[in-house]
């Protein structure tokens, strides 16, 4: 492992340091357009073959009000860390995508809230060649994750297929990504505002690997279960470790995708949460909000009508899937040293 991310280090090496002359008003404000700023810790983590956790950065900026935001994201980087791992929150800022954010920078992002802009693929040239600021969705945390070596990424619930995508068209961005992107994406399996069926369907069309994670029926996000049976089942971080290096060394490029249930305990009934989902979405529709916008509407108005549990919800199951997020990465860090050592 070590050797394969000293590689990608010095195929990047150009890219990691940021010039005191680079920002507005200097003259050179062309000068570092596409450049990526990578933190030391996780650079040094990735040249000594450490394991390393990715984490978006729209959890901060949309997910949530400010400071709940920022202490949720410092809870979640902390418990990487508990877990042996490096964090490596990822954003654009100031038209540099960083890769590991400081406290600063860290505060920066959440006191932008949805000021900032919600980045997905389609979004990243434009907002680097603008100079902006914005989270970085699933898709555009795989991307940069992948760029610069980062196997695992941590998140609370994937994009999907949006309700009724099959007339509108509506299908995260997600889903291609984890079709064309080698990253392990570990998330509480879809959110549950989506077409879970055919979220399903359309990652088997996209030759996505999909596991859930200790049962056969696939997560739904704040519920435990969806109904729907997952394709695949495994049960310890190093089972899960096994499948992402054997994923890597056949060279499928596609991702893989592993659902974790949320913790019982934090779980919202399954009526109450299909009720309120019903509601926002007809409202959305009722308001014509679509696109990248509908999302964090649900969410936000789902939270209001399960009286602030969705959210609740949502905080835990992010930091679940961190510990477990972590420990996975940490024995692939094992298994890759002893392939490179053996």
């Amino acid at each position: 492992m070590a050797s394969n991310a000293l590689s990608r280090l010095a195929n990047l090496h150009r890219h990691f340091h940021i010039t005191k002359n680079s920002t507005k008003g200097s003259g050179n404000e062309n000068q570092n357009v596409g450049t990526i700023k990578i933190s030391q810790d996780v650079t040094t983590a990735l040249a000594n073959g450490k394991a390393v956790v990715a984490l978006e950065s729209t959890i901060i900026s949309h997910g949530m009000p400010y400071p709940q935001n920022l202490e949720t994201a410092k809870e979640v980087e902390a418990i990487v860390k508990e877990k042996g791992a490096v964090p490596a929150t990822i954003a654009i800022l100031e038209g540099i995508p960083c890769i590991g954010l400081n406290g600063e920078e860290l505060e920066r992002l959440a006191k932008l809230g949805t000021s900032a802009r919600k980045i997905s693929r389609r979004d990243i040239a434009h907002v680097v060649a603008t100079r902006g600021s914005g989270g970085t969705t699933v898709s555009t945390t795989m991307i940069f994750a992948s760029m610069v070596g980062i196997s695992i990424f941590v998140t609370g619930g994937i994009g999907g297929v949006h309700k009724h995508g099959e007339s509108t068209m509506d299908i995260s961005s997600d889903l291609t990504e984890l079709g064309r992107t080698p990253i392990t994406v570990v998330s509480a399996g879809v959110k549950s505002i989506l077409d879970i069926p055919r979220t399903l369907e359309y990652l088997e069309t996209q030759g996505v690997s999909v596991v859930a994670y200790g049962t056969d029926d696939f997560p739904a996000f704040f519920s435990e279960k969806s109904g729907c049976k997952a394709p695949c089942q495994l049960d310890t971080p190093e089972e899960c470790a096994r499948l992402i290096e054997v994923n890597r060394k056949l060279d499928l490029k596609s991702g893989i995708l592993i659902a974790i249930p949320i913790p019982k305990e934090h779980s919202v009934s399954g009526n109450i949460i299909e009720s309120a989902i019903q509601t926002a979405l007809r409202e959305a529709s009722d308001k014509g909000i679509t696109g990248s916008a509908e999302t964090p509407y649900l969410l936000s108005r789902v939270n209001e009508l399960t009286g602030g549990a969705s959210l609740e919800s949502n905080i835990a199951l992010v930091k679940n899937n961190a510990g477990l997020g972590a420990q996975i990465a940490v024995a692939l860090a094992q298994i890759q040293d002893h392939s490179s050592s053996s």
